[in-house]
């Protein structure tokens, strides 16, 4: 539980920076969710956490109506908004005759995908285009969000990257258990010769419970870092240094938020691969395969 109190610690030093945005929502919601949490959720810590020998305030900091909602969740609701507002400002009017650029932007996004689906799982590895592009738009989104003026990337807080970490995990094991069956989503951990299998079926077992906690670390390590080193960068000659140096820095920030946006979607893909099969009544030729992508970008642009 060392962690915890040091997670604990982490909040409310936050907590005294947090963006004024957060300090607004909290100003007309905080008192209603304090209320809630100590109605409900407090409760079920205390006693959790007693048997650690610790407290939620160790654990997740003070609890008061002005930190009751967490700066993290303002910003990841923000960055689902500004999603969606995003993507419907690059569709716009959708023509086929003269696509704007916007259109062409979001088309390419949604091609390189597409394509990945295609190369990694197969061309029925597109039925999970929704998920896995809404994955790819979100976390970009949250990745960039760090670089507007009075708001902070949500994925550098391990609560938002260890929850699109379980996502991915629930997801595609859901994936491997609905095509499958549970016994033979199971059976896939032990590998092909049967007399390894006691030995192979443990490791790999262990090895698929500790990806969503692999994904989680990964994106929350690079973007906690991106903004420490912004953060250090803007204080080491103040005021010269709060606007000049970190502009020159953005580049490398966006390089990151596209690189690690691109890592949690590709290995995504790569675990759907692992559980996803074409149906063995499927005629996936080049031909069929090619007519399936035309038709399918069709109702996802519209």
């Amino acid at each position: 539980m060392f962690w915890l109190l040091e997670n604990g610690e982490e909040v409310a030093e936050q907590a005294q920076a947090v963006p004024i945005i957060v300090k607004f929502v909290n100003t007309y919601a905080g008192k209603w969710a304090y209320d809630l949490e100590m109605k409900y959720t407090y409760p079920f810590w205390k006693a959790f956490l007693a048997r650690f020998g610790t407290t939620p305030e160790a654990a997740f900091g003070p609890y008061t109506p002005e930190n009751a909602i967490p700066w993290y969740t303002v910003m990841f609701v923000i960055a689902c908004i500004l999603s969606v507002v995003i993507i419907w400002i690059l569709k716009g009017q959708l023509s086929e005759e003269e696509p704007g650029h916007g259109q062409q932007t979001l088309e390419l996004g949604v091609l390189a995908v597409r394509d990945m689906l295609e190369d990694i799982i197969g061309p029925h590895g597109l039925k999970y285009f929704p998920i896995v592009m809404t994955f790819a738009v979100l976390i970009l989104v949250s990745n960039l969000m760090g670089m507007i003026p009075f708001f902070v990337s949500p994925t550098s807080a391990t609560s938002v990257t260890f929850a699109l970490g379980l996502t991915s995990f629930l997801y595609y094991n859901y994936i491997g258990i609905k095509e499958n069956g549970l016994f033979g989503h199971l059976k896939h951990f032990a590998g092909p010769i049967w007399w390894i299998a006691p030995l192979i079926f443990p490791i790999e077992l262990i090895s698929n419970m500790i990806r969503p906690f692999s994904l989680g670390i990964r994106l929350f390590g690079n973007m906690f870092a991106d903004e420490k080193v912004m953060d250090t960068v803007a204080h080491l000659f103040p005021p010269w240094t709060y606007l000049g140096v970190p502009v020159l820095l953005m580049p490398l920030s966006v390089f990151v938020a596209f690189i690690q946006t691109f890592v949690f979607v590709l290995l995504s893909q790569l675990y759907l691969s692992e559980v996803s099969h074409p149906p063995h009544n499927a005629h996936h030729e080049h031909g069929s395969a090619a007519d399936e992508s035309e038709e399918f970008m069709a109702p996802v642009l519209t």
